[in-house]
């Protein structure tokens, strides 16, 4: 019966590890989802460089 318990407990403590690493895991892929969003963005939305955009190419 102590053994039962013994191994009730390291089951439940290696669940909650791995829930922990599986939390921490998915926090760090948010954060560099976001990261990566940003960059892109902050791309978007600086100004073109001088002479783009002063003349249409019609024949493009």
């Amino acid at each position: 019966m102590d053994m039962d318990l013994t191994s009730q407990l390291l089951a439940a403590r290696s669940a909650g590890t791995q829930q922990s690493i599986a939390i921490a895991v998915l926090k760090k892929s948010h954060e560099m989802e976001i990261s990566l969003i940003q960059m892109v963005d902050g791309v978007a939305r600086s100004a073109p460089p001088p002479g783009q955009g002063t003349k249409v190419d019609k024949i493009a």
